[in-house]
């Protein structure tokens, strides 16, 4: 098999316009900082966040040490991401993880890693749905006493980010950043009213004390948590639609996971002192979900709450049109390789966005949608209804499959310098890269051991295994058809991972 050093160096930004098939390239320079970064914090959704996964992990887990998690992982991420943006100036592809990983351990490994990217985004991306036409039906039902089924909103969402999905990625940048800021701002509110009117036990640090990451549920409670950052990763997707990769990616990774870090340590900081470090946990159990409002309707009134609560909403929204800008430009990445049918691989004529990728995605969550509508014969409010299963259970085989592929990715960035002879250049980088490998790996197999816990079902359950096997199946079948692609078509496997290189090598071939 051809190995990266023999491969040929990236073309200019932009160099393939004037070669025949230029919809099969993303166009350039539509992203700058600000659009990038807008785009991939987005998926982070901070308000579902603080208001969903911080409340669950109070709970169900019961560790108080929460904050210090959110500053442990960011660490971990930060030691991850050093080797990942170093990787980025080296491969600018929309494949990101699985052309990474192909041009590490080789074309087989980045097919089983692209398949495992395209299910693991897919159904982080659909399983938000379920909870977004939860809570849209019952805001219609609270506020304007409207009563209609949860997949409805669901489905309508489906549409309409399909169709922004269809337009151009700087418009799309617009829509997650006018969202995005409001969602910070509201919870920096909360944040500052919680400092200023704390609960019984003042301002107290004891959040941040290690002795309170003691016990069995800190294992799973890191699995919740590490999905809170799901979404800094994805800078390298948009790498051929910025003006200046090399520089611009590694930018916004870094600020991505920093920024994330620090702002879900201070909220979730804010939520032990305004209970309290010792009802933190009593409080969540009682509340639930309804924890951060039931924080602010004290704090800061009715008003303030119903915008919050309409703002949870918009931000699950934007959540779903970034997963779905990702999705799209994996399968695009995937068909212009030959690992998905070569019409993924094309662009839309007026937008440049990747369009048939864009209607896979939305194809995939309408069917989706549907069949757990069909199947939700209980009440809403029911922790068993498939409306909230769609969520807990697409989230975390989602999230289990990010977490492999940045472990994978490590080891990738590992080989890829290796291979290159600059094990001494980049001696720093691939410690940082080993470290965050094996750390990645221990979360991966807390949230495989403790992921009847993750989806709320019993230690007998099947769900267990079958739930995390769909990411195991898929790797299985993207090797297999890497293991296909060589031998039958040795000249595309040769190309994954390639990315806008495989122009040249097209042009230089028919030249």
């Amino acid at each position: 098999m051809t190995t990266d050093s023999s491969r040929t160096s990236p073309p200019a930004s932009g160099g393939i316009s004037t070669f025949k098939g230029q919809e099969r390239a993303l166009r350039a320079d539509r992203l700058g900082t600000g659009g990038l970064l807008l785009s991939v914090l987005a998926a982070t959704a901070p308000l579902m966040v603080v208001a969903g996964v911080m409340p669950t992990t109070f709970a169900v887990m019961g560790i108080v040490g929460q904050p210090l998690l959110f500053v442990v992982l960011g660490i971990v991420l930060i030691l991850f991401s050093i080797g990942y943006a170093e990787m980025s100036r080296h491969v600018h592809n929309a494949g990101a993880f699985y052309a990474y990983i192909s041009r590490g351990l080789g074309g087989t490994a980045g097919a089983g890693a692209a398949l495992v990217a395209l299910v693991a985004y897919n159904a982080l991306q659909v399983g938000i749905y379920g909870i977004f036409g939860f809570e849209v039906s019952g805001l219609l039902a609270t506020y304007a006493d409207v009563e209609i089924a949860w997949w409805i909103p669901a489905l309508v969402a489906a549409l309409a980010v399909g169709l922004l999905g269809w337009l151009k990625i700087d418009v799309n940048a617009r829509v997650l950043g006018v969202l995005l800021v409001i969602e910070v701002l509201l919870v920096v509110v909360f944040d500052v009213a919680a400092l200023a009117d704390p609960g019984k036990e003042g301002l107290s640090l004891h959040a941040f004390n290690p002795d309170t990451l003691t016990g069995a549920g800190v294992g799973t409670a890191l699995c919740f948590c590490i999905a809170a950052f799901l979404g800094f990763e994805q800078a390298p997707v948009y790498a051929e639609e910025t003006s200046r990769p090399h520089v611009l990616v590694p930018r916004v990774m870094f600020l991505a996971v920093g920024g994330v870090a620090v702002f879900f340590a201070l909220s979730s900081w804010a939520l032990t002192v305004a209970t309290g470090p010792s009802a933190i946990v009593g409080t969540a159990q009682k509340q639930s979900a309804g924890l951060l409002f039931f924080l602010t309707e004290s704090r800061l009134g009715g008003t303030f709450t119903d915008v919050l609560h309409v703002l949870f909403v918009t931000g699950m929204f934007a959540a779903l049109l970034s997963f779905h800008n990702v999705v799209a430009r994996y399968a695009f990445a995937m068909g212009r390789e030959g690992l998905l049918p070569a019409a993924f691989g094309r662009t839309s004529g007026s937008s440049g966005a990747p369009g048939t990728g864009s209607l896979l995605q939305t194809v995939v969550a309408v069917v989706v949608v549907i069949a757990f509508a069909i199947a939700d014969d209980k009440p809403a409010g029911d922790p068993t209804a498939p409306v909230l299963q769609l969520f807990t259970w697409f989230g975390n085989i989602g999230a289990l499959g990010v977490i492999v592929l940045m472990a994978a990715a490590s080891l990738s960035v590992v080989v890829f310098f290796l291979r290159r002879g600059a094990a001494g250049a980049q001696a720093w980088r691939l410690v940082t890269s080993a470290l965050a490998g094996i750390a990645l790996l221990v979360i991966a197999g807390y949230t495989v051991k403790d992921f009847e816990v993750l989806v709320g079902a019993g230690p007998d359950s099947s769900l267990s295994w079958v739930l995390p096997g769909i990411i195991g199946l898929a790797a299985l079948g993207g090797v297999v058809l890497g293991l296909v692609l060589r031998a039958r078509a040795p000249e595309k496997h040769a190309r994954i991972g390639l990315g806008n290189e495989a122009f040249q090598l097209d042009k230089a071939a028919s030249s």
